[in-house]
This record gives C-alpha cells, sequence and structure tokens, in this order.
C-alpha cells in the first residue's frame, strides 16, 4: 500500500538485541516506506538504542538501559514523548496528524516480574483512552486467545485483563508466528488497541520480510 498522508504504516518488531537484524530493519523500513516502528529488545551500544538511521527520530526514556524504542522515519504526523507512563520499559508517545490524535505505546514486559506490575502500566494508559490509544508489546505471555499453541499462567491473567477492559486484541490466526529464536516459536507479540481506535487499524499482518515483526496501517 502506498504511504500518504492520510495513513501511517507501523511495525512492532522484537530485534533480540541484535545488531544485524537493526540493519535489516533499516533497509526494509526505507523500502517499504514505513512510518513508525516500535521496538522491543532493541541493538544496544554503549548503553543506547544503535544501529538506527541518525535521520531518523529515536524515542526512548528512563535512566536504565532501555528494552522499548519507537523510531520516527516520516515526521509528516508530529510525535511526543509523554513522559509520565514512560520509562525504559515502556515508551508513550502521541502522534498528531491534523485534528487527529492517538496514543502509540511500546512495551517489554519482563517474565521475571509479576505482571500485575505491566498490567497497572496499562491501566495508568486508560487517561488517554479518549483519543485512541495503540499498545505494541513484547508480553512474555502465551494464550490461545491471541493463536498461540497453549496459554501459561501469564496468559491467563492478560487475557481475563484485556477482556475486562474491553481492550482489542490486533491478531487474525496464521501459520506463522510473531515470535522465534533457537529454543523455538510463539506469539507473545501483541498488538492491542481500544475501541475507538479500532476502525482506523488496517491491514495488520505478521511480516513475511521481518523476522518477529507485525505490520499495522493506522488511518
Amino acid at each position: 500500500m502506498e504511504n500518504t498522508i492520510a495513513e501511517l504504516k507501523c511495525v512492532q518488531i522484537n530485534m533480540q538485541h541484535s545488531k544485524v537484524a537493526t540493519a535489516n530493519l533499516m533497509k526494509l523500513s526505507e523500502h517499504n516506506k514505513v512510518d513508525r516502528i516500535c521496538i522491543q529488545e532493541p541493538y544496544i551500544h554503549q548503553g543506547r538504542a544503535a544501529g538506527i538511521h541518525s535521520n531518523y527520530r529515536t524515542h526512548t526514556a528512563g535512566e536504565a538501559q532501555g528494552r522499548t524504542a519507537i523510531t520516527i522515519r516520516n515526521k509528516e504526523a508530529d510525535a511526543m514523548l509523554i513522559s509520565q507512563p514512560s520509562d525504559e520499559d515502556t515508551i508513550t508517545l502521541e502522534i498528531t496528524r491534523g485534528d487527529n490524535v492517538i496514543i502509540l505505546v511500546s512495551m517489554y514486559w519482563d517474565r521475571q516480574k509479576p505482571i500485575e506490575q505491566d498490567l497497572n502500566k496499562v491501566y495508568k494508559l486508560q487517561h488517554w483512552k479518549r483519543l485512541g490509544v495503540i499498545i505494541t508489546m513484547d508480553s512474555n505471555a502465551r494464550s490461545t486467545s491471541w493463536h498461540d499453541t497453549k496459554t501459561n499462567n501469564r496468559g491467563k491473567q492478560l487475557e481475563e485483563y484485556i477482556i475486562s477492559k474491553q481492550i482489542h486484541i490486533m491478531k487474525e490466526p496464521s501459520t506463522k508466528t510473531s515470535f522465534e529464536n533457537r529454543i523455538g516459536k510463539s506469539n507473545i507479540d501483541l498488538t492491542l488497541a481500544t475501541s475507538n481506535v479500532l476502525g482506523r487499524i488496517t491491514d495488520w499482518k505478521i511480516s513475511d520480510e521481518e523476522s518477529n515483526s507485525d505490520h499495522t496501517i493506522i488511518t
């Protein structure tokens, strides 16, 4: 789909801290005219997200080594970091294009920490619900509700929260998985959306090109 001012092409990807994967992503982002890249586990050099083109604007937060970032390639829409809900594992941007505003979030959920901590972060994002919130995350939670092969305890807790808050999962059945490493495959990477932005998301898919990535069009 051609990129115009009327749409934003977004990619969610877990880089697994790989320098090579980052370089490949930069090439594909230029070729596919990607506007926003929501990154989990970026390649880090000297304590900072690295390997990203210098003419891109990359947002990170927190004092510790960040595990999330959002990179802006197309600057036709304004993007502002919302610092209050942002930290090294959560990046929250207000995206403005004309009279339209949405909240775009990139999150990494540490499997070693209680999932309630991250659920509380999502709860705080409800403050911006009226604008429309899109959350991309590496949840480290498995559930058949988002077409994984099994449901674990973390997945059950996240599943119950999503249902209780009427948040929508942008995940269609697919033979491909959104996460893969040498240990195995899973669908722990999710895109979530509030009801008022749901109709503006089209062409969601697991990419054939970038490993461990999802594509979304926001109109």
